[in-house]
């Protein structure tokens, strides 16, 4: 026969049949679960196949009466599992380590049962998990460490015997939590508001918020001197006395060197920007960076802007801020001698994370070669900053003069879809569900800035896999929207036929790119590398019909339903029509894609 599932699949979920319910072992054709048949044509009890019919995807099997022990390493052999849920029998035993080779793990529910033991540290490694019910058994030990799991939105442990402090979770990505009836000690962590005090009571030992129970103050060393072991001291205090008096005078030498150092060098500024204004040398040049700001990070440009101020009578204090409490205040000049590190290059400029002295960080984009007015520019920034989406990062500052526009947003740490798709292992930390989210959400916010600003004709100009930023929920923001004026990259490939409507092209050359990102999504390469043209690579691919080798291997061997990466794909090559007239409108891309993820969330969807 031929099984849609390999050989050696089913007979390692036919051994943790046995081991789960030993008492069970003959049950009707119906039931399923033995060697001669296959689980998901036979339609075993409790299974849960993909659309295509061939891999094993959940195993729901509750409320059974099994008293028997859970087999994780026959069961991990179908790594294409996601969901587990044993709820509510009377299994009893370990789990084991095993458990973490089932890496597409989403839901795991123990819930309901007799297991004892410690939880295994590798369910720290699943990371699609998203729901950890081990709620009602005799578990022992400490809770798992979950912080690095983002995906996570559930986790339930009351009724329990674990012990030791709570770790640090996601909170704010948290639904639900419960860590009730269990011997957990010390102070409960900042849930940051998101749960009450039911979620954390029975547990004698814990205390601070929301619970009652405040934390104690801690104790305070007394230390009794007397005047024998002062004595004996003496000559200890003494060596430090004159250490301190050696160090003053090193300090005082070392100021008074670089006064004279600083009244040098500005001589020698003074003698330099003579020159630079008699000359024809007065481009800005990046120079290098320091970290502990011991070097200005933008010497070029703050000669520059001297410059300027005494041509025109200009301060160089212009900078226009946008509505941010912790930027009130700030002047040009702070800006520019804050310590900052280079990021990027570009061929549009370079991007600089800039550390104020108030503790707030920025990202700092320092534009070149835009041919547009200082007029234009204002009009512009002032534009994009009232139109406000929240997966859109609007500007907090900006600075322009004739010469030179720099432009301040937040700086977000957790990096860009670039890095997370190439910067990771080839993009493994990113499964099928992020990238999905990402796109749906990403054309969604696009869609929502092309409709607010149809009338001034700004699109974003410049989307690529790099200018999608992560905040701290690990949600997409879509960076330096406005920056450039789009250019259409298919244009090089196949003339314009849309050349009487610029403003429509205007948004058109955004969806364009915005294909380009769908297909760095699906494929896991590069746009362009060492010759290599993704789009061009694509369209061959396609056009041989071997279009399943287009897609990520990595996402192939998340046995992803093919259908729903040709349906993504089919949106990607439309993006990318060669026409601006034949591509979707932006609020059109968003509905196909948004549609798309929908569909993929009810194929997995689990009420819990």
């Amino acid at each position: 026969m031929a099984n849609s599932e390999e050989q050696v699949v089913v007979k390692a979920l036919v051994k943790f049949m046995e081991k789960l319910a030993p008492e069970n072992g003959s049950k009707n054709a119906m039931w399923g679960w033995n060697l001669t048949s296959d689980p998901c044509t036979d339609h075993w009890h409790g299974v849960i196949c993909y659309s295509n019919n061939q891999y094993v995807k959940n195993i729901i099997l509750e409320n059974l009466k099994f008293s028997g022990v859970v087999d994780a390493n026959s069961l991990c052999v179908a790594k294409s599992i996601q969901i587990l849920s044993l709820r509510n029998n009377n299994l009893q035993g370990l789990i084991s380590e095993d458990i973490g080779n089932c890496k597409l793990l989403t839901h795991l529910l123990l819930s309901g049962n007799r297991f004892s033991g410690d939880l295994p540290l590798s369910v720290a490694e699943l990371k699609n998990l998203k729901r950890l019910h081990v709620n009602d058994n005799y578990f022992t030990g400490q809770l798992p460490n979950m912080a690095r799991i983002s995906s996570l939105i559930s986790f339930l442990a009351q009724n329990n015997n674990f012990s030791g402090e709570i770790p640090d979770f996601q909170f704010s990505n948290l639904d639900a939590f419960n860590v009730s009836n269990n011997k957990l000690t010390g102070q409960v962590p900042d849930v940051r508001g998101r749960f009450h005090a039911e979620s954390f009571s029975g547990n004698a030992n814990l205390c601070g918020k929301p619970l009652s129970k405040a934390c104690p103050n801690p104790p305070q060393s007394h230390v009794k001197k007397d005047k024998k072991s002062f004595s004996e001291d003496l000559p200890i205090y003494s060596g430090y006395i004159i250490l301190s008096f050696i160090l003053l005078l090193f300090l005082v030498y070392k100021c008074m060197r670089k006064c004279q150092t600083k009244e040098k060098a500005l001589v020698a500024e003074k003698k330099d920007m003579a020159e630079d204004t008699s000359g024809d040398n007065n481009k800005a040049s990046e120079t290098s960076i320091s970290i502990n700001g011991s070097k200005n990070w933008l010497n070029g440009f703050k000669s520059e802007c001297s410059l300027t101020s005494l041509e025109s009578g200009m301060t160089t204090s212009g900078l226009v801020l946008f509505s941010s409490r912790r930027l009130r205040g700030m002047q040009f000049e702070d800006l520019l001698s804050a310590p900052a590190e280079l990021i990027r290059r570009g061929k549009h400029g370079s991007l600089y994370k800039v550390m104020l002295d108030n503790g707030m960080v920025l990202a700092v984009k320092r534009i070149k070669d835009w041919g547009i007015s200082k007029q234009d520019f204002q009009r512009r920034m002032n534009m994009i900053a009232d139109v406000k989406h929240p997966l859109v990062m609007p500007p907090v500052a900006y600075y322009c003069s004739q010469q030179e526009k720099l432009l301040a947003y937040e700086f977000l740490q957790n990096g860009s879809l670039f890095m997370l798709l190439y910067g990771s292992q080839s993009g493994n930390s990113l499964d099928w569900g992020s990238r999905l989210n990402v796109a749906a959400k990403v054309s969604k916010a696009l869609a929502y800035m092309h409709e607010e600003l149809s009338e001034s004709g700004i699109a974003h100009g410049n989307l690529k896999s790099s200018n999608i930023l992560f905040d701290k929920n690990m949600d997409p923001r879509i960076s330096e929207y406005g920056l450039m004026v789009a250019e259409d990259d298919s244009i090089s490939r196949k003339k314009s036929r849309d050349n009487r409507n610029p403003i429509a092209a205007t948004f058109k050359a955004d969806v364009y790119a915005f294909g380009v990102m769908l297909l760095e999504l699906l494929t896991g390469k590069v746009v362009k590398n060492d010759g290599f043209d993704l789009v061009q690579w694509v369209d061959s691919v396609v056009r041989e019909e071997w279009t399943v080798e287009v897609f990520d291997k990595f996402l192939i061997s998340q046995s992803i339903s093919e259908e729903r990466m040709m349906n993504l794909l089919q949106i990607a090559l439309k993006c990318i029509s060669a026409s601006p007239n034949d591509r979707p409108s932006m609020s059109q891309v968003a509905v196909m894609t948004n549609a798309l993820k929908e569909e993929d969330e009810k194929s997995i969807s689990f009420d819990t």
